[in-house]
Order: structure tokens, then sequence, then C-alpha cells
């Protein structure tokens, strides 16, 4: 019998980040016997996963004519950069990522896997239904490494507000902004304990020291931190807010459910379907979100509240919701069947 392999396409730049789904998927795939290369040209392999984009479009078209099956694994596009002041150099580098995404999509692609719902209505909004297969598999997180169980407690003297972002650079400067009218939000409802907003990623300092000097609540830059890290760090918050507009399917989201931490959110992107009542809140927008209309604060501030007065049946919810849906072993099985038909 024919050993079987995969390869992994490493991604293209300004197309988001997919590393830690890169490592993930080969982990699973490893555990199942299934070797996978990263170089297109080591052959043989029997299927390429394209990971978002890749620029080595020749390599693909060789991959194609020598029988591997080609899956493209697809979350949103670049969009920020058409709405916010960004510099030509990553305006630039955002659309040339867009290009590359469509054009594997539409000609080079023989099965699309989306990571959200979402994901498959605003890509066939854009560029229309592809003629070829498509699916969509969720992210998943491992169950046993990101869990509520642990020696980690809750402040008991203040609510934790918890955002955990890549990067609030490039535009995303705007849902920091959100996260921080949040805390004040809650913070002026005359709840029990003070607010403290916890901000996970990169954040420039000049910003950091403006909304320091005039925010209303205590903020803690935690900066960027080890992946293996962020298990403790969402078992000691009360609520998780998820900032990215438009988000396809946001792993931090996911962790957090895995870890028992509500999810708090604006009804954009995929948040609808992947966050249940029972696992956190929703909120309306109050506005278009593709224009950054100013969204609805208050809105935001209510279903906040809600969650934190009912911690116990929120958090034993999100993890029931994460073991429902978002287990590293179902993502596995589901890129097996469509990339090898197992």
């Amino acid at each position: 019998m024919a050993e079987k392999r995969i390869c992994l396409t490493p991604r293209v730049q300004g197309t988001g980040g997919m590393v830690s789904f890169s490592h993930k998927l080969a982990a699973g795939l490893a555990q199942r016997g299934i070797q996978v290369t990263y170089d297109l040209a080591d052959t043989p392999y029997q299927a390429v996963l394209v990971i978002g984009g890749t620029r080595q479009l020749g390599g693909l078209w060789q991959a194609r004519r020598r029988g591997a099956r080609i899956v493209q694994r697809l979350d949103g596009m670049n969009w920020l950069h058409r709405r916010t002041k960004v510099g030509m150099r990553h305006w630039l580098r955002s659309e040339y990522g867009n290009f590359i995404l469509a054009s594997i999509r539409g000609r080079l692609a023989g099965q699309i896997i989306y990571q959200s719902e979402f994901s498959r209505r605003w890509w066939e909004r854009v560029h229309g239904p592809t003629r070829v297969p498509d699916s969509v598999v969720y992210n998943g997180v491992d169950l046993q490494d990101y869990t509520p169980d642990g020696a980690d407690e809750l402040p008991q003297k203040y609510f934790r507000i918890l955002m955990v972002e890549g990067s609030l650079m490039g535009g995303y400067e705007t849902g920091l902004e959100t996260g921080v009218r949040l805390a004040e939000c809650l913070d002026q409802l005359g709840l029990e304990k003070r607010v403290e907003l916890m901000v996970v990623g990169r954040v420039p300092e000049g910003l950091q020291r403006a909304w320091s000097e005039k925010s209303l609540v205590s903020l803690n830059w935690a900066g960027l931190v080890q992946r293996s890290e962020i298990p403790r760090i969402d078992r000691s918050a009360h609520l998780l807010f998820s900032s990215d507009l438009n988000a396809a399917c946001p792993n931090s989201v996911i962790e957090a459910l895995a870890c028992g931490l509500p999810v708090v959110s604006f009804d954009t992107g995929a948040l609808p379907e992947l966050v249940t009542t029972s696992a956190g809140r929703i909120a309306p927008y109050g506005g278009d979100p593709w224009k950054l209309d100013p969204p609805d604060i208050s809105a935001l501030g209510r279903a906040a509240l809600e969650v934190l007065q009912n911690q116990p049946e929120f958090r034993s919810g999100a993890r029931r919701r994460a073991e429902e849906v978002f287990g590293l072993d179902a993502m596995v099985d589901g890129y097996l069947k469509i990339l090898l038909g197992l």
C-alpha cells in the first residue's frame, strides 16, 4: 500500500496568521501515520493543502499535473486597508494577498475548505461560487491542553475582560478602542467590583501610553505571549471580548470556549455561528461594520453584564460548546476526508 503523504504550503504574506493551524494539523496527521512535507518539490504526495495562499503558483500547477489533489483552506479577505489609513506598502501587500487567494481559488484548487459559513458567503458574494466542491471545517483545539481545569483562579477583587489578538495594528486599532469603551461601560454600571481590561497581543507603545493616560479603567498590557500561556490566561478572565470585525473563525474564540471562558462580541463575521447562547452573548453591532460605523457600546455592555452576572452557567456552556464542535480530532478528520478521502 502506498505511503500517505500530504504537502502543506507556507502561507502568503498578508493573509493572516496560519502557523498555529499548520502545527496542529501536522501533529494530528502524524498521529494517524500520515507524513507531511512543506516543499512542493519534495514528491511524491497525494494532496496539497494550500493554507490561504502561496506565491508558488508554478509549483501548484506542476503538482496538479502530476495528479495531486489541490485543496485550498480559506478564511476571509483583507479589507480593513480599504477603510482605514494605512501606508502604501501595507495597502499593496494586502491587495496582492487577495489577488493570490482569489487566483488559487478560481484556477488551481480542486476543492475549497472554508473556515466558516460566513467565510463561504463572503467569498461567494465577492467572487461568485466556485465550480469545484467546497466544505466548511471549523478550526479545532486540543481539548486536553485547553481546559477549564488548573490551579489558576479568577481575580476576586475585580472583573477581568480579556482581549487576545495577534496584533492591534494596521487598522485593527478600532478593536482596542471598542474594548476600552466596553470596560468603561461596565465600570459605570454599578458592579460590585472594578473592571480590568487585559490585552494580549502586539500594541504599539505609543498607543498603550495614549489609552493608559485617558482610560477610566485599569489596562493590563500583556503583550505577545507564548501560545502555551494562553490556557492559563484564559482561565484567569471572566469573559473574552472578540474585537475582530467580520472574522472568519478566530482561534482565540475557540481556545477561550475550550477553557470555559465565555465570549462576548458583536454579531459580525462567524461569531453568531461559533458562540451559542449558552457559551456567551452576541450583541447587535448597531450599524454597518463593513463601513466601520460606530458600534453600539451600550448593547455590548448589556451583553457582557449578563455574562458577568451568570458566570457558572456561561462557563460550563462555553466548555460544552467546545467539546461538541471544536475538538482537534474533529478538525483533523474533516481535513483528512477531503485531502485523502479517508
